[in-house]
This record gives C-alpha cells, sequence and structure tokens, in this order.
C-alpha cells in the first residue's frame, strides 16, 4: 500500500522511471508518448542535456537564499530575459513556484496597487465562466471551472463572472466573429457598469483558454476591446498565460497575437518546462511606480520565491527555445499536427470542434456533430479517453464539463516543441483508436 496520498485514492498509477525526448517509461518497461506534457508544461521533452547542466551550475554555486535577505544572480539573470522579451510595457517580474501561487500574488499585487494610489474602495475581480486559473482559494474563486469550485464555494472570495469567448458554443447562426468579439466584450462593460465602475479591481483572463474549456482562442478584435475597457474604467487586465505562454501557442507570449498587453501577465509551466518548479508574474511600469512611489513595499512573499536553482533551470529553457528556433517549429509542427487532426476527424460525427493555436490543441467531443449536442455527462467520456488512451501509450489531457461545467467532453494536446512529423502522426493514429474504442463502447 502506498503512503503516499495520491490524487484519486480508488485508481492506482503506474511509477513513472525514466523519460527522453517525448517518452515517459514506466517500471515494467512500458512506453507512453507526452502528447500533452503532462499538463501543457514539458515543452523541451524529456532529459535535455542544457537544461540539466544549468540546474547542476547552480547546485555547485548557491541553491537557496531566502529573498527577505539576499538576491541571486540567477533570479537577476532571469528577470532580466523575462523583461526583455516581455509584451510592451513590462518593467519586472516576480519569480515564484507555481501557477497558483502566481495567480494569488497577481491578485493581492492588483488590490495593493489600488490601495497606493488612493482607491481602497475597490474590491470585486471579474472573470469568465469556463476558465482555469489554480487551485489555491483566491485563483479558484477566480476561476470559472465549476467542477473544481463547487465543494470549496463557502470557502471562496466573491467573484464575478461574466460569459467566454467561445466561439463554438456561444457564436450565434449567421454572427460574424466580429459582431461575436462585440457582443462578448460588452460584457465586460455591462458588468462593470452593474458592480459600480470606482469597485473593480482586475479583470482576469486567459488568453487561450485551457484546462477547462479545451485551447479555445477569442476571436476577432476581442482582447483589444477587452484592453479598451479597462482602461476606461481603469480596471487592471490581468491575462493568466500559465498554460498557454511561453510559445506554447507559436508566439512567446499568447497575447502578442491580439496586439495588446497586459497590465499583470501569469505564466508558469512552460517557463521551467517541468525541470523545475517555476512561474513568474510579469508587471507593468504603471503598475510598479504606484508601489515604488506609495509604500515602497509589495505586502507579499513565499519561502521558495525567486528560488535559484528553478531561476536558472528557467533561464536555460528559454536561451534553448530562442537559439534552437523553437517558436518557428512550433507555428510548423502546430499546423502539421493540426492538419493531420483535421484530416482524421474533420468530418468525424462525434468530432464537433477542433481548435487552438500552435502546439495548444484541443477537440471537442460532441454526441451529434450536426447538433452539437454533448455526451450524457454519467458516461465520464473523457475519463474513460484518458484511460484507453493510457492503454496504448498514449498520454492526453481530457475533461468534462466543457460547456457550462457539467456537459461536455473535449480533450486537450499540448505536445513538446521537439515533436517530430512523424511522433505526430503516430499520436492521431493512436488518438484516433482511442476515440473510436471508447465511443463503440458506449
Amino acid at each position: 500500500m502506498s503512503h503516499l496520498m495520491h490524487r484519486n485514492l480508488r485508481q492506482p498509477l503506474a511509477t513513472a522511471v525514466r523519460a527522453e525526448g517525448i517518452y515517459i517509461y514506466d517500471a515494467e518497461g512500458r512506453a507512453y508518448i507526452d502528447a500533452c506534457g503532462g499538463a501543457a508544461v514539458s515543452c523541451l521533452g524529456h532529459g535535455h542535456p542544457r537544461i540539466r547542466e544549468a540546474i547542476l551550475r547552480q547546485l555547485d554555486t548557491i541553491a537557496y537564499a531566502h529573498t527577505s535577505f539576499f538576491t541571486t544572480e540567477a533570479a537577476e539573470r532571469l528577470a532580466d530575459r523575462l523583461v526583455a522579451d516581455a509584451p510592451p510595457g513590462i518593467g519586472h517580474a516576480i519569480i515564484l513556484n507555481g501557477g497558483s501561487e502566481a495567480v494569488e500574488t497577481a491578485l493581492k499585487m492588483a488590490r495593493q496597487y489600488h490601495v497606493e494610489r488612493g482607491e481602497p474602495q475597490r474590491d470585486v475581480v471579474i472573470a469568465r465562466r469556463q476558465s482555469y486559473h489554480g487551485n489555491t482559494l483566491g485563483a479558484l474563486a477566480t476561476g470559472g471551472n465549476e467542477g473544481r469550485r463547487r465543494t470549496f464555494r463557502p470557502l471562496l472570495i466573491e467573484t464575478r463572472h461574466i460569459g467566454p469567448c467561445f466561439a463554438y458554443r456561444h457564436m450565434r447562426p449567421g454572427e460574424s466573429e466580429a459582431d461575436y468579439a462585440a457582443r462578448a466584450a460588452r460584457e465586460l462593460e455591462d458588468e462593470i457598469l452593474s458592480v459600480g465602475p470606482d469597485r473593480v479591481i482586475a479583470f482576469v483572463a486567459e488568453t487561450v483558454v485551457g484546462a477547462t474549456a479545451g485551447a479555445v482562442p477569442p476571436v476577432g478584435d476581442y482582447f483589444k476591446r477587452i484592453r479598451a475597457i479597462c482602461d476606461r474604467f481603469g480596471v487592471l487586465l490581468i491575462l493568466d498565460e500559465v498554460m498557454s505562454g511561453m510559445g506554447r501557442t507559436g508566439t512567446l507570449h499568447a497575447c502578442e497575437q491580439e496586439g495588446i498587453a497586459p497590465d499583470i501577465e501569469v505564466i508558469g509551466k512552460g517557463l521551467g518546462a517541468g525541470y523545475e518548479p517555476v512561474s513568474a508574474v510579469l508587471v507593468a511600469d504603471r503598475v510598479y511606480e504606484a508601489f515604488a512611489n506609495g509604500s515602497g513595499a509589495f505586502s507579499h512573499g513565499h519561502t521558495y520565491m525567486g528560488h535559484p536553482v528553478a531561476a536558472a533551470a528557467a533561464l536555460a529553457v528559454q536561451e534553448a527555445i530562442a537559439e534552437d528556433d523553437l517558436l518557428a517549429a512550433v507555428r510548423r509542427r502546430g499546423d502539421h499536427l493540426r492538419r493531420t487532426l483535421e484530416a482524421r476527424f474533420g468530418n468525424s460525427p462525434h468530432v464537433g470542434d477542433i481548435r487552438g493555436r500552435g502546439l495548444f490543441l484541443g477537440l471537442e467531443l460532441v454526441q451529434d456533430r450536426g447538433s452539437c449536442e454533448p455526451f450524457d455527462p454519467s458516461l465520464q467520456l473523457h475519463a474513460r479517453l484518458k484511460q484507453t488512451a493510457l492503454r496504448k501509450g498514449l498520454m492526453i489531457y481530457p475533461s468534462g464539463g466543457t460547456i457550462d461545467g457539467t456537459r461536455g467532453d473535449h480533450i486537450l494536446l499540448a505536445p513538446p516543441f521537439i515533436l517530430t512529423e512523424d511522433q505526430s502522426d503516430e499520436i492521431v493514429r493512436r488518438l484516433e483508436e482511442t476515440i473510436d474504442e471508447v465511443i463503440r463502447a458506449l
């Protein structure tokens, strides 16, 4: 019996013993294609020698120093790199350990920003339904994943939620992308006016929605409209790119493709590629200056923030992405994977939508393609897909509740940036076998 308390107490897990490239091997010698990067984490695959060497060099220098006493060269160099590559206006970075922790940090920073500027009455955060921002209480309250929120609702701070920009499910027949983008963005303005413009702290959104809805990209000029609304009412725009950022969608920051820059951006997962737990909050100069010209301190901190080994690993990951031209590779390999998915599933009666950007792709499963009717939630289709795929040596990231937290199933694919075309084709072949087997058994 394991003394480790696993996520699911009734489902035994294989033991991973080694990994190389896009493969993970278990104790029985079985190989699994990591087609989801764990959770869109392993962007360089496993066993990258450059990252290993950077970690070992840092261990030989200094492994830990508490940030109330010291800074370190590793953390400073990573911050320099992140700011140099950041969207316009970003001037500072906070190095943290995970996405949920970074979202909590961003929320507290946004609140204190308004206090520093003499607006302590601002106390409301607005986010979107069918979003995911993390599992700590503040992040969970902000997110719109009802399945994860339900048990802990009594502990969650009040957060207002508007509809997502989710064209497959919410764009009306005959409505253009431009009109839908305008309608979806107008929900934010309506909510700000309903709450009271002088009470809203921030609007929080995933640039490309990840786990909860399955690689849902915005349409039209949605985010340009969102940016303008936030500016009009003095509301901070926090973009959560923990999953979609750091090259996953084909640009280092997903918001580059929207032509906007946030006030605060949260990154993680692919930042360290899984080699160390690391995340970051990127801070616009105007936000930083409110603190610098006010109290001179951010009332926040974590024991392992700015961890030098994590920072060294993350910097090596960013260097590898740049020097190996992996952003171009993501675009090229993402196009190939998407074309292959569309060739196989484009006319499937049970795949309603194939979506996403770069190597961040989602497939939404439906009972009927014509009506977009989802499968009965009691079937637990997403869970069946995951277990069947594992038996076939394929790691995918399926989830349920795609539409409203209860109905709908999707599969998220987020393979490493080093994926080859042959490996891409093998992923689609095994995925085809998985979906066919599960659907036949229903």
